[in-house]
């Protein structure tokens, strides 16, 4: 099994050097292609700054972090933004949906970024709603519905690209159970 994912030794700090906070501290790990990996730990303890330097929202101050044999600390400009568009999907803890947006718009926008055909766009928002149970509600707003929808539109918008690797930063916490499992084996 090949590795989709190597984290080599990366630190984050934040701060300045009289007031730096050490938030990742020399981490490795591989995760190979077809894996699904849990990051647990306490409150605070850096999962969520793990996933931003991964998802490139962070930029890591030491070490390497490669996905598909890419060494995604080095991209810059265009390249990262083009990397970032193409193969990854991130699923944010507070959704991050565009309240000005319709459900249908917010999973859209992915692929109007990417320039997908119009046709091609509706056809997958189609597929991915069936799927996650949303589709009678495509056509509300972000306020119009519940925290378990938002988080179930979120995960459509991470999924509707067809990335090679899906970050998830609790993505199941406003989700029912039952859901959580459906979606989970459905996709």
């Amino acid at each position: 099994m090949s590795n989709v994912l190597e984290v080599k030794n990366i630190e984050k700090y934040y701060g300045n050097k009289s007031n730096l906070t050490k938030a990742i501290d020399g981490i490795s790990f591989n995760v190979g292609e077809g894996e699904f990996v849990g990051i647990m730990g306490a409150s605070g303890s850096g999962k969520t700054t793990l996933l931003n330097c991964i998802s490139t929202i962070d930029r890591v101050t030491a070490g390497n972090i490669i996905i598909n044999n890419q060494d995604i600390t080095k991209l810059k400009g265009n390249k990262l933004n083009k990397f970032r568009r193409e193969e990854l999907g991130f699923i944010f803890q507070d959704f991050n949906l565009l309240d000005t947006l319709t459900t249908y718009e917010n999973i859209a926008l992915a692929l109007t970024i990417q320039k997908i055909n119009p046709h091609e766009i509706d056809k997958r928002i189609k597929e991915v709603a069936e799927k996650l149970d949303i589709s009678e509600i495509l056509n509300k707003y972000p306020y119009q519905i519940s925290g378990g929808q938002k988080q179930r539109v979120a995960s459509a918008r991470a999924i509707i690209t067809n990335p090679k690797m899906v970050l998830a930063d609790e993505p199941t916490r406003s989700i029912r159970f039952e859901v959580s499992k459906t979606i989970i084996r459905n996709i």
